[in-house]
């Protein structure tokens, strides 16, 4: 997910000559042995996944071949193959694309991202699952936002989700006394998080009141990370304010566009944030996690819940004390309107290709996977978040490391993008008027309406008035 830097979320994209090269090999159809589609053998399930690009982190793999192992010795006469795709991001997207278009390379079982899973299912690359759910009774232990995640806009469900991510407020517990603020610190509105930015700013000189993410640089950590943080805590009585489902039309920028432009716009005019030249350098969310966190130089991030990827023992970032340094408060709706809290969330899910030879036996393997045990089992290994509710609410899972109890909390109240096949551009979109607000060059009514020309032309004018 080009947002959170877990199980295929990584954070730089190929050069030039690398991914052009990629794309001459996956055009060139030396993808053809890996496929699993007609024709191919009714007892081997082929299951295609992102490798990471880490040499040393083989959390998938060892997770998979544990999964490979339960299954063949559940189905005696059946095996597995795991068929890894080694690639950032982009590239991943572009391999497994390339697979799923014809049966002879199509996999059984196939690892999408949430946020390009509805470009495969308009492609018809994607099989609806709904019969295959209607009849499993674990479905009933996944969280309804989670769900929502994989569904296209015929209703129906492409994808089971293994896992999710949520966002808060990280803040530096001696940074905000100093500023003489509570150590149990809880923001109840946007005004309460700026106030606080602004203390911060006058009291304790030198270190950068608050980060939030902004522009093109960032891209989808400040359409997500930020901006959609902000939307959906505007409480303007939708229950998508980027996309309506009702109508299926996209939504013009209303009442709550403007409120985010605008707080955005403050966080930065009035100097609560970065540098803009900082908060514009496409390397910012390293910088917050490897640097201006652990060196206490920040004192309030809008950030997700895997940061502490970094900062463990072997990380990149080592960072051991970090559960003791900072604190944890949930992003507050504009007014702290009910339910006076707010995250968005990201996440993959396991799907089966249309053209795979064996769908039935793809769908045990899900199964297989997705039990109580083996979920907790992923959620832990991947740190992400559980989208089971019964492993939510498990001591075990909740006390397995800090921080993890806050952020399952987080999962009633969280959304996902509406990542239809248009979001990507209207994400662009989105991006161009932070960045304008953010350097001034635009006012928050010119960058509203450069927002809506783009969104219309991005949706073919599929818009309905925000």
């Amino acid at each position: 997910m080009p947002v959170r830097p877990t199980a295929a979320r990584s954070r730089t994209t190929a050069p030039p000559l690398l991914l052009a090269a990629l794309l001459t090999v996956a055009a060139s159809g030396t993808l053809t042995a890996c496929g699993g589609g007609a024709g191919s053998d009714p007892d081997t399930l082929k299951v295609s996944f992102k490798q990471s690009t880490d040499n040393n982190v083989r959390v998938m793999d060892d997770y998979l071949a544990d999964m490979k192992e339960q299954f063949e010795k559940a189905h005696p006469g059946k095996k597995v193959e795991l068929l890894p795709v080694k690639a950032p991001d982009a590239e991943y997207y572009t391999k497994v694309q390339q697979m799923l278009r014809s049966p002879r390379t199509a996999p059984d079982l196939v690892y999408e991202d949430t946020f390009l899973i509805n470009s495969d299912i308009t492609s018809g690359y994607l099989k609806p699952l709904d019969e295959y759910l209607d009849g499993w009774k674990d479905w009933d232990h996944f969280a309804e936002t989670a769900k929502a995640a994989a569904r296209a806009e015929d209703g129906r469900t492409y994808g089971v989700p293994d896992g999710t991510d949520t966002r808060g407020l990280w803040f530096n517990k001696k940074i905000l006394a100093k500023a003489g603020l509570p150590a149990d610190w809880q923001p109840r509105t946007w005004d309460d998080l700026l106030t606080a930015a602004r203390t911060v700013k006058k009291k304790v000189p030198g270190v950068i009141p608050l980060n939030v993410y902004t522009g093109k640089a960032a891209g989808e950590a400040a359409t997500m990370q930020t901006f959609q943080m902000l939307l959906y805590g505007t409480g303007d009585g939708r229950t998508g304010p980027l996309y309506d489902e009702g109508s299926q039309k996209w939504v013009t920028a209303g009442r709550g566009f403007e409120d985010a432009l605008r707080f955005v716009r403050t966080v930065y005019a009035e100097k609560l944030g970065p540098d803009v030249s900082e908060a514009l350098d496409p390397n910012m969310q390293t910088h917050v996690r490897g640097e201006l966190l652990p060196e206490g130089k920040l004192a309030i991030a809008l950030d997700g819940s895997w940061l502490p990827q970094d900062w463990g023992e072997g990380a990149g970032h080592a960072w051991p004390t970090w559960s003791e340094e900072l604190g944890l408060a949930a992003m507050p709706t504009q007014a702290g309107q009910a339910p006076g809290r707010v995250s968005m969330s990201g996440g993959w899910t396991w799907a089966v290709p249309a053209k795979a030879g064996n769908p039935d036996l793809a769908f045990e393997f899900i199964k297989t996977m997705q039990t109580k045990a083996n979920a907790m089992k992923w959620y832990l290994a991947n740190a992400g978040i559980a989208v089971r509710e019964d492993v939510a609410e498990d001591p075990a899972y909740l006390k397995a490391r800090p921080g993890l109890a806050f952020f399952t909390g987080l999962v009633p109240v969280t959304h996902y993008r509406p990542a239809y096949p248009a979001y990507p551009r209207v994400s662009t979109a989105i991006q161009e008027a932070m960045e304008g607000v953010t350097t001034g060059d635009l006012s928050v009514k010119e960058a509203v309406e450069g927002y809506d020309e783009e969104l219309r032309a991005a949706t073919d004018d599929q818009v309905t008035e925000g």
